[in-house]
């Protein structure tokens, strides 16, 4: 029993980041009756009045904007892996190209897309063919340059105009190769922690006579048998961190498909969208399939924003007068720098006003082309706002793409970047898989255990900095909708400027300590050393707008 313990603290306790990345299709989601409802709308909650690091939303909705009415409907690109528009808490949030005939297979508003109604799916072709999984990009980067650099033992034998280019592959290489030992130890420890689960759970079901176990079958359990009693114990801890019926068949798939197609040099996807990858003018691809065939990361990412408020449906989402403008770049695996460019070109030349970005990686061998992309939403006045990543990591060190650092050492003006926390103001307030920096995280948000949308009218749990960001978008996009003569830049600083600054003295665990648990000052872990605070943001933004 002792040895499941390890197991059970190891892979859930001390990882929860593999909760939120291991949903697969069918296999999770659920009614909103049937979730936690101490995590519904926490967000959304005061941090003074609810004691939780929420946004302070439905309070500025209640003391500061009773009585007022929007100016601008917000348009919210979300670049993702797909969003549900046909969801029940979402459909009438959802942006709609007017200057596009639905269906007649015609580019109307000749801006290169057809038939582009809600946005556009960067991983398709014409066919209605979707790409779901793809290769990590420093499987990527081995690939392409495996045949300039095969056979080379030295970088004394490589031209010095090539130089950069060898490092780049030895580095990918070292790379793939600790991760490919490192998920085949994860996949032999998952397998050993299934083992003994399904122990306990067999004990448990001849116990009590039962087929099948739930949370509240297992806690009404009483037993003086020593082996029953600890079964209980541990099986109701897995319960407590979001333990389901299918959560070790989504385990196990979790690092097969590392192995299987993010680490495997032999899998290739991209040949269905059969487009140039090193050719950003190639935009002739894709498809107007907006949910793609896995929409449980976007639908999550945009209930948060903008699932309509107060309708005794679902959840209740952060800004009312916002539409969503759906973007699938996002693969299961790590996206094309050239998707994401030009998903953030469609978002500017088609109305938006907020690019939320939920996505990252280690390698951007086209950094060049995301950059110039950004660059051009600054000029046209689009707020991005992204997620700081979930490694764990101190990215003022660790560099997390795509970046507002562009390759000169510039800094974006209108970029926002977002760390997560938890429903508490402990130790453990900041969740413990967020990246962080003093210089290049910006603010943190709520980001662990919330609930927001499932395909297919269903709702669900999760964590991650994926979840904080939309969070923070759904803020700018509140304040937008009342002040609309603000510019970008300055929606973003009154979103950092009346970030709630009252716990920055506060002691939190490092993220980067892991087992350690260090403790550090939450003030050091961003920028503002604060998370953010609606009600602050409108109040500040009247200040803003009375000046102007």
């Amino acid at each position: 029993m002792k040895n499941t313990l390890s197991w059970v603290i190891t892979l859930l306790i001390l990882t929860p980041a593999l909760l939120a990345s291991s949903h697969k299709d069918n296999t999770s989601g659920t009614s909103i009756d049937s979730l936690d409802q101490s995590q519904l709308n926490w967000y959304n909650l005061d941090p003074h009045t609810n004691d939780v690091p929420g946004a302070a939303v439905d309070k500025a909705y209640r003391d500061l904007l009773k009585s007022k009415k929007a100016s601008k409907e917000v348009v919210v690109a979300v670049i993702d892996g797909g969003v549900d528009i046909k969801h029940e808490d979402l459909k009438n949030n959802v942006w709609i190209n007017r200057a596009e005939i639905p269906g007649n297979n015609i580019d109307d508003d000749n801006n290169g897309y057809i038939d582009d109604i809600y946005g556009w799916n960067f991983l398709g072709n014409a066919n209605g063919e979707n790409v779901l999984f793809e290769n990590l990009e420093f499987v990527r980067i081995i690939r392409k340059l495996t045949s300039q650099f095969e056979g080379i033992a030295s970088i004394e034998q490589v031209p010095d105009q090539q130089k950069d280019d060898y490092r780049l592959f030895e580095r990918c290489k070292i790379k793939l190769a600790e991760e490919i030992e490192s998920y085949k130890t994860e996949q032999q420890e998952v397998e050993k922690f299934v083992q003994n689960i399904k122990a306990l759970e067999n004990a448990l079901k001849e116990y009590t006579g039962s087929e099948k176990l739930n949370a509240e079958m297992i806690r009404k359990i009483e037993t003086t048998d020593p082996a029953i009693e600890e079964a209980k114990f541990f099986m109701s801890l897995l319960y407590d961190r979001g333990y389901s019926d299918t959560y070790l068949d989504e385990m196990q798939e979790y690092t097969s498909d590392y192995l299987d197609k993010h680490l495997n040099l032999d899998f290739k996807a991209r040949h269905i969208v059969d487009d140039n990858v090193n050719d950003i003018d190639d935009i002739k691809y894709g498809n107007n399939d907006v949910i793609g065939p896995d929409a449980f990361h976007g639908s999550f990412v945009a209930g948060i924003i903008a699932a309509q408020r107060n309708n005794k449906i679902g959840i209740n989402g952060i800004a009312n007068d916002v539409k969503i403008m759906t973007l699938r770049a996002v693969p299961k695996g790590d996206e094309y720098d050239k998707d994401i460019a030009l998903a953030i070109r469609y978002a500017v030349d088609n109305g938006a006003h907020i690019i939320n970005m939920s996505f990252g990686k280690e390698f951007s061998p086209q950094k060049q082309w995301v950059d110039e992309a950004m660059q051009y939403a600054a000029a046209n006045d689009v707020l991005i706002i992204k997620a700081a990543g979930n490694d764990s990591n101190n990215i003022d060190e660790v560099i997390q793409y795509p970046t507002d650092i562009l390759s000169n050492g510039d800094k974006l003006p209108n970029v926002i970047t977002v760390g997560a926390l938890a429903s508490q103001f402990d130790l453990d307030m900041v969740g413990n898989f967020s990246n962080f920096g003093r210089k290049n995280v910006d603010l943190f948000a709520p980001g662990v255990d919330l609930i927001s949308l499932y395909p297919e009218d269903k709702y669900d749990s999760g964590s991650g900095t994926s979840f904080a960001s939309p969070v923070v978008a759904g803020v700018a996009a509140l304040v937008w909708s009342y002040f609309p003569e603000l510019s970008s830049n300055e929606v973003k600083e009154v979103i950092l400027k009346s970030a709630n600054n009252n716990y920055r003295g506060m002691k939190v665990y490092n993220p980067e300590s892991g087992f350690e648990r260090k403790k550090v000052k939450f003030k050091k872990l961003s920028d503002t050393g604060g998370f953010v605070n609606a009600y602050n943001a409108i109040q500040l933004a009247t200040k803003f707008s009375e000046k102007n």
